[in-house]
């Protein structure tokens, strides 16, 4: 294939992708009057949900039983990839002295270590203040 020939096939699809669409094919009277009842059912579902509800900007707050829950949910995973964390810098601590490399093992222990206290301490953070958030709501209705 030459140059030419790329070209000239770029210009003809160019030129048949620049027509126009043809036009729809026509109706007869009774698709006209079943497109039109449509449109009008369309037009009245509109109607009824443009009416505006109760206050639709003000957005429900969670109950303090859920927050309370959800807190210690936090908690929970906090420690669950803190172990995770853990788990991982010890293999690969494990792993690292069994190939004798004892300065791999150690950074890699430390950095297991590290990552548990972060993820546990970073859970027990979100989970108390989601904890504490769910008995000012409770002191709060009573």
């Amino acid at each position: 294939m030459s140059i030419r020939f790329t070209t000239l096939v770029f210009i003809v699809s160019a030129f048949a992708w620049a027509q126009e669409p043809p036009p729809p094919p026509a109706q007869d009277q009774n698709d006209r009057h079943l497109q039109q009842r449509d449109d009008r059912a369309v037009q009245h579902q509109r109607d009824v949900r443009d009416v505006p509800q109760q206050d639709q900007s003000r957005k429900p707050s969670t109950g303090a039983v859920h927050d309370i829950g959800s807190g210690a949910g936090k908690i929970g995973v906090g420690a669950a990839h803190g172990a995770g964390d853990l788990a991982w810098g010890t293999a690969k601590g494990v792993g690292s002295l069994a190939t004798l490399h004892p300065i791999d093992a150690g950074l890699n222990v430390g950095k297991g270590a590290v990552g548990a206290a972060k993820d546990v301490s970073v859970g027990a953070a979100k989970g108390g203040a989601k904890i504490g958030k769910g008995i000012f709501k409770a002191f709060r209705k009573i």
